[in-house]
């Protein structure tokens, strides 16, 4: 793999010239407004491509998530948002759509910047969170008819009807800031909650963004909060005793300390956490298909995508073949400056993780992997010195007991084993403690389904893999707990009283 190409001009003009509303701020939005924080304590921001801090925001304290979830609380109580009928609670989330694609080129550079996703995928963002507010709005109907239901003895019929939980905390990963929040936004809004939202350290600036798209949608003062900073602040704030429910993305480490102080508090919870799911090749692939959409699902944002298939399962019968045909693909993607539209690749999104994935790196080599591509730190250039680069890696000969076969890595590596046979193949893609996602590459769709059934996980896709906001999205065992997307998505808003009578 060859040295990241040095930052184009025009990726060094945009990040000289760069001219966003948000870099360092003192603020927090409260009941309406951007007020100055309680805390004073700072958290800086650092652009991954370059090691250079660019940002800070405040490093909220116990009296920021106080006056927050306060301000959520006596909107939801007293004021006129749950009172709504969810139709026009509906016609917000629309509005709350066209202003965050108004902001799109805002949110995409400092969606970049924060955490170095190559720009061309950050573009996607707020068009996908504007996509994912539609959705839900269209789900409107479904809160404002009626519920009757006969009792089946006859006697009566009961009124079943579905109530906002109440106050969220909403708590969002650094890899995909905007999308993974909008995915609990856009539900919680609907079904009638307020929220206090907290996105992670790293990237807290390119929310603001949607923030002010909630603001200019019109949306009462109280309903949308946000406070910044620390894991610290996430705990006070799952914990806090004004909070009805929470939902999280992230680590399952993590997750599981969330779900140990919801279940403590019997508050409900969302949890969608790690994953290391695998890409199955039958022995009837088309290889060059499966190249076009390698990328994306297996390497993905750089590798920091949770679903992603980061093993990849192929047939002894063409092993070989599946080994080179994924290392040329990999090998051939543009590792740059994220700010280039031309970048596949860029930086892991901070000097821990990759430190995290170079631990990984060099326990492969120890334990028997040979690097195909990449399996070494970037050598950079043209400003890009001190960035966080990795190159791209593709490992074969890996057994199922090495680390990097076993455990999520959350960067750019893939590793390649070996199957004997179908069966085989099933059993090592749920040889692992989690269950996110996973692919099925095959020409015969009915016999590609039948192993897609066979895989013990929350999604699965034959020959691609994408995300539905109408499909439900959740991972089993160690992958988290619950449902976004869909339907079920939304029922992860509410809770449920029967009235019954004759």
């Amino acid at each position: 793999m060859s040295a990241p190409a040095p930052a184009t001009p025009d990726a060094r003009a945009i990040r000289a010239g760069l001219d966003l509303r948000y870099t360092h701020v003192d603020d927090v939005f409260i009941d309406g407004e951007w007020t100055t924080a309680r805390g004073t304590a700072r958290n800086p921001v650092t652009d991954p491509a370059t090691g250079e801090v660019w940002g800070s925001v405040p490093d909220g304290n116990a009296d920021d998530v106080d006056a927050a979830v306060d301000a959520a609380r006596r909107s939801f109580e007293t004021g006129p948002w749950r009172r709504l009928a969810a139709s026009e609670r509906a016609g917000y989330l629309v509005r709350i759509a066209e202003e965050v694609e108004a902001r799109a080129e805002d949110i995409a550079l400092a969606n970049t910047r924060e955490n170095g996703s190559p720009v061309a995928e950050s573009r996607g963002a707020a068009a996908n969170a504007a996509s994912i507010l539609r959705y839900f709005a269209t789900l409107a109907p479904r809160l404002d008819t009626e519920d009757v239901r006969p009792f089946p003895s006859g006697i009566g019929e009961s009124v079943v009807r579905r109530d906002p939980v109440g106050v969220c905390a909403l708590i969002a990963p650094w890899n995909f800031p905007i999308n993974l929040m909008a995915i609990k936004l856009a539900p919680a809004l609907l079904a009638g909650c307020s929220v206090v939202m907290k996105p992670a350290s790293p990237t807290p600036l390119s929310f603001r963004f949607i923030v002010d798209a909630v603001a200019a949608a019109g949306v009462p003062a109280g309903v949308v909060n946000l406070v910044t900073g620390s894991g610290r602040l996430g705990d006070a704030l799952v914990r806090h005793p004004g909070v009805d429910k929470v939902a999280f993305t992230g680590s399952t480490p993590v997750g599981r300390k969330i779900a140990a102080a919801a279940g403590e508090l019997l508050r409900p919870v969302t949890l969608e956490l790690g994953g290391k799911s695998s890409a199955i090749v039958l022995a009837d692939a088309d290889l060059e298909a499966m190249s076009s959409v390698l990328v994306r699902s297996c390497m993905r944002n750089t590798g920091q995508t949770c679903y992603i298939s980061t093993r990849i399962l192929a047939p002894a019968s063409r092993y070989d073949e599946v080994v080179e045909r994924v290392t040329a693909t990999i090998a051939a993607g543009r590792q740059g400056d994220p700010l280039d539209p031309d970048t596949v690749f860029g930086p892991c999104a901070t000097s821990a993780q990759y430190d995290t994935v170079m631990e990984y790196v060099e326990s492969a080599h120890a334990e028997g992997a040979r690097a195909t591509t990449g399996g070494r730190p970037a050598r950079r250039g043209g400003g890009l010195e001190n960035g966080y680069f990795i190159e791209p890696t593709v490992f074969a000969d890996v057994d199922p007991s090495m680390r990097i076969a076993r455990e999520e890595i959350f960067g750019p590596v893939l590793s390649i084993l070996r199957y004997d046979d179908v069966d085989d193949a099933v059993a090592l893609a749920n040889n692992t403690q989690f269950g996110l996602g996973g692919l099925v590459f095959g020409e015969d769709q009915d016999a590609a389904l039948a192993v897609a059934d066979q895989i013990d996980s929350g999604s699965v896709g034959l020959n691609f893999f994408a995300s539905n906001h109408s499909a439900p999205f959740g991972g089993r065992h160690d992958s988290g707990l619950g449902t976004e997307y869909g339907e079920e998505g939304l029922a992860a808003y509410l809770s449920y009283k029967s009235i019954h009578r004759r």
